[in-house]
């Protein structure tokens, strides 16, 4: 997936197999549990949001739902490199206007400093090395003004051959299949994951397990 020049359809039915992923294996849920715990307590009825590697949107999406039932005002805007991916991402939020689709690449993000209130990233860290982790953190704490929120896998066996399974009685997309065993493989650790966080020094911080097998890390940037 994370190749360029892969076949459009191929792509196109990977993404919506991540989606069904993401909404059932937690990724969602995570994410917007995070998004709920940034902005209790600071009173605020609007807030804005950078979601960045956003695939087809599907997370920014929920986001927008569970904002509208908060009767709370935001802008969502979502950073994509991919241009059949940036599709994608475009059609499914057609009917809601508050989000925002940029093609752009997560290294070089194209907004100045303190530009959103929150900053998420969703299962995108692990296709980094250490450096860029750790790099890509510091980045993102100085565009948010109130939390930088990830969301990602741990690393582990059942894991492992658990997506393993899962993939090969929910299609025959070889992308889905080769990709979704490969990133549990290539991901942290939780106790990895928490050391390049403290290595990033971006503000206070945590990381916590959450189910199944994913991460959830916070970072309050310094002002």
């Amino acid at each position: 997936m994370d190749l360029p020049g892969q076949p459009k359809e191929l792509l196109i039915d990977d993404l919506r197999n991540l989606r069904l992923i993401n909404r059932y294996l937690g990724c969602q849920r995570n994410a917007l549990r995070a998004v709920a715990r940034a902005l209790s307590g600071s009173g605020a009825r609007r807030f804005t949001l950078l979601d960045v590697g956003t695939g087809s949107a599907d997370i920014p999406t929920r986001v927008a739902r569970w904002a509208r039932r908060q009767k709370l005002g935001f802008q969502i805007t979502c950073l994509e490199r991919e241009p059949t991916t940036v599709e994608q991402a475009a059609a499914q939020t057609r009917g809601t206007p508050e989000i925002v689709i940029i093609r752009g690449d997560a290294l070089a993000p194209p907004f100045g400093a303190k530009s959103f209130d929150l900053v998420l990233a969703s299962q995108l860290l692990h296709h980094f090395s250490d450096d860029q982790i750790v790099g890509l953190l510091r980045s993102w704490a100085g565009l948010a003004r109130r939390a930088v929120i990830v969301n990602d896998l741990v690393r582990h066996p059942l894991a492992y051959h658990g997506i393993r399974l899962l993939t090969k009685a929910l299609t025959r997309n070889v992308m889905t299949l080769t990709d979704a065993p490969l990133s549990v493989k290539r991901s942290l650790t939780v106790a990895e994951w928490r050391a390049l966080f403290r290595r990033a020094d971006a503000g206070e911080f945590f990381v916590e397990r959450a189910p199944p097998f994913r991460m959830l890390g916070m970072i309050w940037p310094e002002s």
